[in-house]
């Protein structure tokens, strides 16, 4: 299926806050905000299997989701507004006024289901595929966009997500999601409310002009990016690879090994998040053909700081938190074969991420734009989304989704990262090659578990 091929719009509305007497509101950005207002917006896509339904329960569905959808943004209004200079001044903010809402477009697509959701296994799929099953954001600086799709026959139902990073992180829109889902299901519990107060971020270093100087503008104003899979190769496709449990303790029962064979103490100790991040990063490296075999490549992964901040600010905070811990190595070296590529991995990153909650590591914020921006230049890996995120238990009333892709991250050298489907204790991660580079990294990811003596396909 090419972009836009069989995809049916049927519907094209609003959605607004349930509470219309909801006044109007800004939001002044922090400086963890203002850097995200070039970037491109996450596209996240929820696939849910449905059974025994046909073209009018399916309706029923979507009435049901507008309906929750306005009573959740009624608690996380900042995201059916927009973008703008605060008036009278050149800095940006998030305004809500009475009447803003969220685009919501309804469809229908003669693509099956099962053939979008197979990439559970490895098995890749086209990104153009999915890309009209994701929305773009209205113009006007808008920050949050939804589609829901309905797959052939009534079988399946794709929610297309579309927010821009510069309203909140991923804890807060994965936030916003899970209340949506629970207003929708009739949830007993509730998920806690947003705490919205962007003055709880305080900058006493003056990051946010540093950070505005550091981003080329067009007369004064940022470009704001509407869509992220607009520019991608015919070919591209997305694949994700669960990491069960079994195979994180492997990977950990082996860097220590190494560790101690080498006599070398690790910065960090070695979390299920670090160990997946260092498996999939050296094996990202050898199915890369790299000509400069010497180079420095690096991997960038975001450490949340809410409770970091002095003083910490509520898990709840609505808004973006997050920093980039920057590992770097070797190309060579985490190419190496058997385990060494491995633990080289693992040192990178472990004394990334003790480097950025380390003592005194806010006292470098104001060099961090410049140095992501020159890691990216020179080659990175880069990591979106989070298992704490708990995407596969956004159950909206029909059932867990069967797929959750993050369509924004189907650019070579990003890795999403998820809890692991169907229940499994574990982390999902997502890879993007063209054709020829998915089949070489399936090849790695085999050796790399052999390696560690797993065997093959322990992710089917």
């Amino acid at each position: 299926m090419g972009a836009d091929s069989n995809l049916r719009v049927l519907d094209a509305g609003v959605v607004r806050p349930s509470d219309i007497n909801l006044p109007a509101h800004s939001l002044p950005f922090t400086f963890f905000d203002v850097r995200w207002l070039r970037r491109p917006p996450v596209q996240r896509l929820f696939l849910y299997r449905l059974e025994h339904h046909h073209h009018h329960t399916v309706q029923q569905l979507i009435l049901g989701l507008k309906a929750s959808l306005s009573k959740a943004l009624t608690l996380f209004y900042p995201l059916a507004g927009h973008v703008r200079f605060a008036p009278n001044t050149n800095r940006y903010e998030l305004f809500y006024q009475p009447g803003d809402g969220v685009a919501f477009t309804v469809a229908e697509c003669d693509t099956d289901v099962n053939d979008l959701a197979r990439s559970s296994d490895g098995e890749p799929v086209q990104v153009a595929s999915l890309a009209p099953l994701v929305p773009t954001l209205p113009n006007g600086r808008a920050v949050l966009a939804l589609q829901a799709t309905e797959l052939l026959g009534g079988r399946g139902l794709a929610l297309g997500v579309t927010v821009h990073h510069s309203a909140g992180d991923g804890a807060s829109s994965t936030h916003f999601l899970h209340t949506w889902a629970a207003v929708c299901n009739g949830a007993v519990e509730m998920p806690p409310p947003p705490v919205i107060d962007r003055t709880l971020i305080a900058d006493p270093m003056g990051l946010y002009d540093i950070y505005c100087k550091e981003m080329p503008t067009d007369d004064g104003e940022v470009e704001f990016v509407t869509s992220s899979v607009s520019s991608l190769p015919d070919d591209q496709l997305v694949a994700t690879f669960t990491l069960p449990q079994e195979l994180l303790s492997g990977i950990k029962d082996t860097l220590a090994r190494e560790a101690a064979r080498l006599h070398a103490a690790p910065p960090h100790r070695c979390s299920s998040m670090l160990a997946a991040y260092s498996f999939i990063w050296s094996c990202y490296c050898r199915a890369k053909q790299e000509q400069n075999q010497t180079k420095t490549t690096y991997f960038l992964f975001a450490v949340d700081h809410r409770a970091r901040l002095k003083p910490p600010v509520p898990a709840t905070y609505f808004g973006n938190c997050i920093n980039p811990a920057i590992a770097a190595a070797r190309h060579d070296e985490l190419a190496a074969a058997g385990t060494g590529g491995l633990f080289t991995a693992f040192m990178a990153i472990a004394s990334a991420l003790e480097e950025e909650v380390g003592e005194r590591s806010q006292e470098r914020w104001d060099g961090c734009i410049e140095r992501a921006r020159g890691a990216m230049k020179a080659g990175a890996m880069f990591v979106v989304g989070s298992p704490r995120f708990r995407v596969y238990d956004i159950n909206f009333g029909f059932g867990r989704p069967g797929k959750v892709v993050a369509v924004s991250a189907a650019k070579t050298g990003t890795m999403p990262m998820a809890d692991a489907p169907n229940g499994v204790a574990g982390v999902e991660v997502g890879v993007s090659f063209p054709a020829g580079g998915m089949e070489h990294f399936r090849h790695c990811f085999d050796d790399a578990m052999h390696a560690i003596g797993m065997q093959e396909q322990v992710y089917l």
